[in-house]
């Protein structure tokens, strides 16, 4: 299994950025994809995850309203839309997948992408 996450570089605050994380290897019909962040000296930390199947959606509490997830089935891509960027958000932005029971624990998914890097100006 390979994730490949793309489309991290420099933004200024408000600006937008749109990541994305190609899968290949296997088939994820009951899997959830997340992206997580890790910022300098800090934890990685969950962002936004959907389920491929159904594609539920969920975001964590400091970036609702401002990040979308989506998934493209036919290309085996996830996205994560952000807008309103905030210095706050830099950080290397890896994608993960898994059959996760909650997806907010990274500890329960089984696969990582190698991280894309992310910062916001001010």
């Amino acid at each position: 299994v390979q994730l490949q996450a793309y489309g991290g570089g420099l933004a200024q605050a408000g600006g937008s950025l749109r990541l994305s994380c190609a899968a290949s290897g296997r088939t994820f019909s009951n899997y959830a994809m997340g992206w997580f962040r890790q910022a300098p000296g800090k934890e990685r930390e969950f962002v936004a995850a959907i389920w491929w199947s159904g594609g539920s959606t969920f975001h964590a509490d400091p970036v609702e309203g401002r990040f979308t997830i989506s998934r493209d089935n036919a290309k085996l891509t996830v996205y994560l839309q952000m807008n309103s960027l905030k210095p706050e958000d830099t950080a290397v932005y890896y994608c993960a997948a898994g059959n996760v029971k909650n997806i907010r624990f990274k500890r329960e998914y089984d696969y990582w992408g190698q991280g894309t890097e992310v910062t916001v100006s001010s």
